[in-house]
């Protein structure tokens, strides 16, 4: 098993998308394609329209009695426990009872013969109730008081006050960094389909059938085996999907057993980004001791979030900010807080890299600050404070760097991509340019790999071959456009010795693989792969026992591929040496299971090794701006990143890239804006602006180390992809800062908040010109 883990071979290398021709020519089936049973029934929720209130009554005489409608869902029809809260805390109700806690809040649910019957149908609800004073964001909540959704976390090494007292040089400031909306192409949707006595079938896009198939059961009111849930594939998800489908399943669920018809609830784009959360903003507070070279001495860093008006995932995110606001430099003198605030918006949730982003940001803000105090090159500043050798490598948690990659990969990039005689050759260009002025930033990444819950750090998988030598493979990991079943399949395939086309891959459900954990936090091949290759193990070994019987070998006799079992001398085809296998009685089906090894975490005391190990990564990107409009363009950008032995390059050059622009967008186009009344107007394409193609950089250079290799036994030796590079996007952000601050000749730091719209550039533009 060692060398299936270990070694280079067939399943690392680079294989198309086991879906794209489908995606591509719309042939892919995704939940909305399933054929509807005759007497479906459609759902859409009525919601709230006051940010804060005090709820009396739902008068749903108008709603009940409009054409179409069937019935109603509300509080009353729970029949089991009304909270659908991921992490157990009993506050978020399916449907409120007393209060009103955000814009948009779903209060009751329409039952419909069609769809837009029922959303029609919703909008005639009377709602009394009493108005309350609401808070929006994170300034607004701590004026008020208002509590923290979940405990904060401190994480503390060295004497921060020690550090101040002799670091030659101190500053302190303040960033503002923007949420996002996950904008998948496909929006949540969930179809049930009623069965006997408590059963019931979920079709759905979630990223964690398990904690569906949990939150089924709960609100029912019935035992998770009569719940069954089921994922073909997601048109996206980057954790927009790992706990916000909790409501629908519910929903869908509920009517689907109370009529006893199926049911399907498929929100509009508007009601999507309304009614479910998104990435958490945060105001980060920061002070910073360094020397004359720019070394730091001590970092305090307070961490505010706004959370929204449920616990959701906000404490494992706000943490994990922690665990990221390091980046990849070390701080002798440390103390990172977090304050996950309670507000009257939607309560925020997962997104790509769950908090880690803007950990990351106001890291590199410290440096930039530093860079420009010293009056160096950023770049400079960055390496002077890498994680080194002992002394200089253990995290503000205690976690050792032992797989240290990221001076080697930012020396390469910046050699490949000229770096420092581009960066002289823009400062050249802004001397003599009075409109348009250019910006370069070279920024590094390291990202720890694994769930934070550490007993989500597991995985199941489970693989049938049949007396043909056909192969299905299900795992408990979803597909949602990354790749991942591609990955495993191709893992089960080289074990096996086979072509990829043997493998049917074969929906993720709860009946086959249970207790799953989301795929998320970047583990999605780590653990699922390794989960495949333990059943495939199982398999082989009862094979090899078979051989040995039957031809009179050794074990080391018998060798698997390609597409046949080499037996000593003979070579028998993989399809008539499992047919004999068969008609012996071997059993030719396993349960594989994973759990990540090494992994600990103490949150009272804030030290552990949450991580099982670190992916890392580094992206140059030159940018121009138009000091009159403050428009931009992205001129370039040069990306290497570090996926250790990658499972299939073409796939994971594409996460790299798909990620970069995501991250690119979350810091320059993509706001997201309440008004005074607490409603998100910012809720549709139409004014929520995501990066377009036209938006990507004009050259586009991307290429994966190919010389790493992870040093822990992960599968084929590989690293996660899905979230370290979509902090590569940060480098776009502190090159607009760069030419930003070239007006006042790079003597100010231009403390751009988060997202860099136009508009915030032209603003810093006219701040600096007018001395400030």
């Amino acid at each position: 098993m060692k060398d299936d883990i270990s070694t280079h071979s067939t399943a690392q290398s680079s294989r198309i998308h086991d879906s794209a021709s489908k995606h591509v020519t719309g042939t892919a089936d995704y939940t909305d394609d399933i054929p509807q049973p005759q007497g479906t029934l459609h759902a859409y929720l009525g919601v709230s329209n006051v940010a804060h209130a005090t709820l009396h009554a739902l008068d749903l005489t108008a709603v009940r009695a409009a054409a179409g409608v069937v019935g109603v869902l509300t509080a009353d029809d729970v029949h089991g426990v009304n909270d659908i809260s991921p992490t157990g805390q009993n506050d978020e109700p399916v449907f409120p009872t007393d209060k009103i806690e955000f814009h948009g809040q779903p209060l009751f649910a329409v039952i419909a013969e069609t769809r837009d019957a029922a959303r029609r149908a919703a909008e005639l609800a009377q709602v009394d109730c009493t108005v309350l004073p609401h808070a929006l964001d994170v300034g607004a909540a701590q004026d008020a008081g208002y509590p923290h959704v979940t405990a904060p976390l401190k994480l503390e090494r060295g004497t921060v006050q020690d550090g101040f007292a002799t670091a030659p040089n101190r500053l302190q400031g303040r960033i503002t960094i923007g949420g996002q909306d996950h904008m998948y192409l496909e929006g949540h949707i969930a179809f049930a389909i009623p069965g006997e006595d408590d059963d019931v079938v979920v079709h759905c896009s979630t990223q964690h059938p398990s904690e569906a198939q949990h939150m089924v059961a709960h609100v029912l009111g019935v035992p998770s085996n009569a719940v069954t849930v089921n994922v073909r594939r997601m048109g996206g998800g980057f954790g927009g999907k790992e706990s916000q489908m909790n409501l629908f399943c519910v929903v869908a669920a509920m009517a689907a057993k109370k009529w006893n018809r199926a049911v399907k609830i498929r929100p509009d784009r508007d009601q999507d980004m309304t009614a479910t959360g998104k990435r958490h903003d945060f105001v980060v507070d920061y002070d910073v001791g360094f020397d004359d070279e720019g070394r730091i001495q001590a970092v305090d860093g307070c961490f505010a979030a706004r959370c929204g008006y449920s616990s959701d995932l906000s404490g494992p995110v706000t943490d994990r900010a922690l665990f990221h606001a390091d980046n990849a430099y070390f701080y002798p003198h440390v103390r990172l807080t977090s304050r996950p605030m309670k507000t009257n918006t939607v309560s925020n949730t997962a997104f790509r890299g769950f908090g880690g982003p803007q950990g990351v940001v106001a890291a590199e803000r410290m440096i930039e600050e530093i860079a420009y105090a010293t009056g160096r090159d950023p770049l400079d500043v960055r390496k002077v404070n890498f994680y080194g050798d002992a002394g200089r490598d253990l995290t503000p948690y205690h976690q050792q760097v032992e797989d240290n990659v990221i001076g080697r990969l930012v020396d390469e990039l910046e050699e490949n991509a000229a770096y420092r005689s581009r960066r002289q050759d823009i400062i050249t260009f802004n001397a003599g340019s009075k409109i348009l002025k250019k910006g370069i930033a070279l920024t590094p990444v390291k990202f720890g790999i694994s769930f934070t819950a550490t007993h989500y750090n597991q995985a199941g998988a489970l693989v049938h071959v049949y007396s043909d030598g056909s192969i299905a493979l299900n795992h408990g990991g979803t597909e949602m456009g990354q790749g991942l079943n591609t990955k495993v399949a191709q893992i089960v395939a080289d074990a096996f010795g086979v072509d990829f086309e043997r493998i049917k891959i074969t929906k993720t459900t709860t009946e086959k693989v249970p207790n799953t954990s989301a795929t998320a936090a970047s583990s999605g091949s780590d653990l699922n792969g390794m989960a495949a290759l333990n059943a495939v193990e199982q398999i082989k070994t009862r094979l090899v026992g078979f051989a040995v019987e039957k031809w009179g070998v050794t074990p080391e006799d018998v060798r698997f591929g390609p597409d046949l079992v080499q037996i000593g001398d003979q070579s028998v085809p993989f399809d008539s040496f499992i047919k004999q296998a068969y008609m012996a009685r071997v059993q030719l089906s396993a349960a594989g299971f994973y759990k990540t090894p090494k992994i600990h975490w103490d949150r009272a005391s804030g030290k552990g090794r949450p991580f099982y190990y670190y992916a890392y990564g580094a992206s140059c990107s030159e940018v121009t701006i138009d000091t009159l409009t403050g428009e931009y363009r992205v001129d370039r950008t040069d990306i290497l990143h570090d996926v250790g032995r990658s499972l299939n390059p073409v796939l994971d050059k594409g996460q790299v890239e798909g990620a970069f622009i995501q991250g690119m967008g979350w810091l320059t186009t993509e706001e997201l804006w309440w008004d005074d009344a607490g409603r998100l107007r910012t809720h549709a394409p139409s004014t929520y602006k995501i990066p377009l193609a036209s938006d990507r950089p004009r050259t586009f250079n991307v290429n994966l180390a190919d010389w790493s290799e992870n040093r822990e036994l992960t599968i084929k030796r590989s690293k996660a992809v899905g979230e370290p590079p979509f902090m590569l996007g940060i480098s776009v952000f502190e090159a607009l800062s760069m030419a930003v601050a070239s007006v006042a000749d790079y003597k100010i730091c231009p403390r751009l908040d988060a997202p860099a719209t136009p508009e915030r550039v032209l603003m810093a533009v006219a701040r600096l010109q007018a001395g400030g």
